[in-house]
C-alpha cells in the first residue's frame, strides 16, 4: 500500500481563458473543480496506474467535505482529519492561445497541535499496512517548518520507503531526516542548492547537493523531463540518470505534471523496476497529465505511448 499525505489540501480550479489579460473581464470556455494539493494528485495518478493508495491529510469546512466526498467518488480511497479551519482554493487560469499558465494559491488554514497530533495517530496507525509514505505539498499555518522532518523520523522507525515533494525550508528540514526520494522541480531545487542552473549538468549537480543533504535519491524534473541521481538496487555507488521527451506541442495545461511524474516514478519503484523503467514511466505520466485539465489526471493510454518516446540516458 502506499500512502500519501497531504496536510494542505485544496480546491482545485482550473479555467480556459482565452487572451487573458489583466485588468479585464473575460469569459472562461471550459472549467474544471477537483480535490487537490500535490498529495492528493500523486495519489489520484497511482490510482490511474492500478497501484493501491490511500490518501490522508487535513481537510476543514465545507472545501474540505467536498474534497472528501469527491475523492470516494473517484473511488481513491482516503482518511482525512477534519479540521476547524476552511481548506483553500487554488486557481489556475489556463489561456490557450499562447500556452501561458497564472496560478493563485491561497495559504491554508490554521492548524493547531491538538489536529496535528491527531494526525500523526493516524499517519502511525496507516503506517502498520503501508510500504510507501508520500509527504507533499505545502505546510498550512501554524504548522512547524520541520512537521516533514519529525514524520519522517518516525516514519524512519517503521522502515518505511518515504517521497517528499516540497520547497523551500520545510524541504531543506525534510532532507536532515534522510527521506529515500525527494522530487523537487528546477526553481525549487536551484532555492536548496542557493544558485540557478544553466544547463542539465547545473541540474546533475544540483541533484548530487541533495544527495549529500540526506535523500538518498533525487529527483529534479524540468519541461522536457528529468535528471536524476539514484543508486540502483545492489549496487555501492549512485548514477545521474537523464530523462527525456522530444519537445512536444500538444501541451494543455501544466498544472499537477510534477506529481504526476513522482507517481510515476513510486508506481514503478514500488513494482521493483529499474532506475531506466522507473524514470521513463514517471517522464510519460508527467507528459500525459500535461495532456489534459486537472492535476494527476491523464489516460494510461496515453502514458503507454509517451513511454515509448521517452530516453533515457545513465552517465
Amino acid at each position: 500500500m502506499i500512502v500519501t499525505v497531504t496536510l494542505n489540501a485544496a480546491l482545485d480550479r482550473t479555467v480556459r481563458v482565452p487572451n487573458f489579460q489583466l485588468g479585464a473581464r473575460h469569459r472562461a470556455d471550459a472549467s474544471l473543480r477537483l480535490p487537490g494539493g500535490k498529495g492528493v494528485n500523486v495519489a489520484r495518478a497511482l490510482k490511474s496506474l492500478g497501484q493501491p493508495v490511500i490518501a490522508t491529510g487535513l481537510a476543514g469546512g465545507r472545501a474540505g467535505t467536498y474534497i472528501i466526498e469527491e475523492l470516494t467518488a473517484e473511488g481513491i480511497l482516503n482518511d482525512f482529519v477534519r479540521i476547524s479551519g476552511e481548506s483553500r482554493t487554488s486557481t489556475a487560469v489556463i489561456d490557450p492561445t499562447n500556452n501561458q499558465q497564472t496560478e493563485i494559491n491561497e495559504w491554508g488554514p490554521s492548524v493547531d497541535k491538538a489536529e496535528l497530533d491527531v494526525l500523526l495517530d493516524k499517519i502511525r496507525y496507516l503506517s502498520k499496512g503501508a510500504d510507501v509514505f508520500v509527504l507533499a505539498g505545502s505546510l498550512p499555518r501554524d504548522v512547524p517548518v520541520d512537521y516533514y522532518e519529525r514524520l519522517l523520523r518516525e516514519l524512519r522507525r517503521e522502515k518505511m520507503i518515504t517521497a517528499v515533494d516540497a520547497s523551500g525550508p520545510a524541504l531543506r528540514s525534510a532532507l536532515s531526516a534522510e527521506p529515500s526520494v525527494v522530487s523537487p522541480n528546477v526553481r525549487e531545487a536551484e532555492e536548496i542548492v542557493g544558485h540557478e542552473f544553466g544547463d542539465e549538468d547545473d541540474i546533475a549537480a544540483a541533484a548530487e547537493m541533495i544527495i549529500q543533504m540526506g535523500a538518498a535519491s533525487a529527483i529534479i524534473h524540468h519541461e522536457d523531463g528529468c535528471v536524476a541521481r539514484i543508486r540502483p538496487e545492489g549496487a555501492k555507488q549512485h548514477r545521474t540518470y537523464r530523462a527525456r521527451l522530444p519537445r512536444r506541442t500538444d501541451v494543455v495545461s501544466t498544472v499537477g505534471s510534477g506529481d504526476a511524474l513522482l507517481a510515476g516514478y513510486l508506481s514503478a519503484l514500488y513494482g521493483h523496476q529499474p532506475p531506466e523503467a522507473a524514470l521513463s514511466l514517471a517522464v510519460a505520466c508527467g507528459a500525459a497529465n500535461t495532456q489534459r485539465f486537472g492535476a494527476g489526471v491523464f489516460d494510461p493510454s496515453d502514458v503507454e505511448s509517451l513511454m515509448r518516446r521517452v530516453e533515457v540516458v545513465a552517465d
